[in-house]
């Protein structure tokens, strides 16, 4: 891909996907989780294992690659552009799982990963196994999700374990469907359709091989995905939901200046400024996206061979990952008050866009 020329979101998804997805987006909302077709159209297009090997059924992209269809995805609608997200980066978890259990968990084409990075959990070591109690947010994708991954602070004979820097000991864990009961208590304004419910465990046990560690040192597969960094392929990952909810709003303005034209409400001046105003905003987020895109590419390339990333550069997709947040954000929120009525109208599809973006601008790993 051409980075000084970034192409539109409708550029990476066929017109009759779009259309399908699309269409079902209020009833999803109805719902509270994706709906049954949407549904399929990801299990089709493999979309929750952008990141898992083929080997185990999935895409094996490129993070670049991956990225363009979760922005185009956040484009056609917020809450299966985020859900795809945050479920296909818990299935990047597959990189870093004991292989039994990952062959276990991915023998399945509907495989979908849900999970939460608080350590609001507790795990007891008591000889081979944990004994495990907790309870855990936002767990997006919930209703659909095959298996949960959670985070605890380790107790062994009564104590908290520690890192040699003095701060608690944290673990990853995963745990399969019918050992979690979830708690449909995900009430936000926006990404509706999400299904970011709480799940919780009391007391379960479970082996040793299902704890594991999200650390490209300690990566059990040798793709290159899962040597970049977390934090930064988390960054990432979701700025692009924001920017592409952003691009949806600016298309969905442009849309309301043709509607003006002619109405005799509108001056021609007022029209002309709504139109550089327009302009303006996607001029901005377009260079906002060139620079995002040509520094992720950097980044991946230069871990080509042997696959270090080094820390300027994985600074510089911290930057850019909050600045292409921030830019979305603020190009909204300009255009907000020349949308009329509608966009306060929340059967609208426009404010539907604005109170996604800005419900899935609260992560904390978006701010700068």
């Amino acid at each position: 891909m051409n980075t000084k020329t970034v192409p539109h979101p409708s550029f990476f998804i066929d017109e009759h996907i779009i259309n399908t997805i699309r269409k079902y987006v209020a009833e999803a909302e109805k719902m509270g989780s994706l709906n049954p077709q949407q549904l399929s159209v990801i299990y089709k297009e493999h979309w929750f294992n952008l990141f898992v090997p083929k080997e185990y059924g999935g895409l094996g992209l490129s993070l670049p690659e991956a990225l363009n269809i979760e922005e185009s995805l956040a484009w056609i609608d917020g809450s299966t552009g985020w859900t795809v997200t945050l479920c296909s980066g818990a299935n990047w978890f597959i990189g870093f799982l004991d292989p039994e259990i990952a062959e276990m968990i991915f023998d399945s084409k509907k495989v979908c990963l849900a999970g939460s990075g608080r350590s609001s959990g507790i795990a007891k070591l008591k000889n081979d196994e944990y004994e495990i109690t907790g309870k855990w947010p936002y767990a997006t994708g919930a209703a659909h999700a095959t298996a949960f991954t959670a985070n605890c602070l380790i107790e062994k004979d009564g104590e908290i374990l520690k890192n040699e820097d003095g701060s608690d000991l944290t673990a990853s864990f995963i745990f399969l469907r019918d050992e979690v009961t979830l708690e449909a208590d995900w009430k936000e304004m926006g990404m509706i359709a999400t299904s970011s419910n709480s799940f919780e465990v009391k007391k379960l046990k479970v082996n040793k091989n299902r704890r594991f560690a999200i650390d490209e040192k300690q990566a059990v597969l040798p793709d290159k995905i899962y040597q970049y960094p977390f934090l930064q392929f988390a960054e990432a990952t979701l700025a692009v939901n924001i920017s592409g909810m952003a691009i949806h709003y600016l298309d969905l303005f442009e849309g309301i200046i043709k509607e003006r034209n002619g109405d005799s409400h509108y001056t021609n001046e007022q029209l002309l400024s709504l139109s550089l105003r327009h302009d303006t905003a996607k001029t901005q987020l377009n260079e906002a996206r060139q620079l995002f895109y040509k520094t992720i590419q950097r980044s991946w390339n230069e871990g080509k061979g042997s696959k270090s990333f080094s820390y300027e550069t994985l600074k510089e997709v911290s930057i850019v990952s909050r600045e292409l947040a921030a830019t979305s954000r603020r190009m909204v929120d300009e255009m907000f008050p020349y949308c009329g009525l509608d966009a306060a109208d929340e059967n609208t599809e426009i404010n539907r866009v604005w109170r996604n973006l800005h419900t899935a601008s609260l992560h904390p790993l978006l701010l700068q």
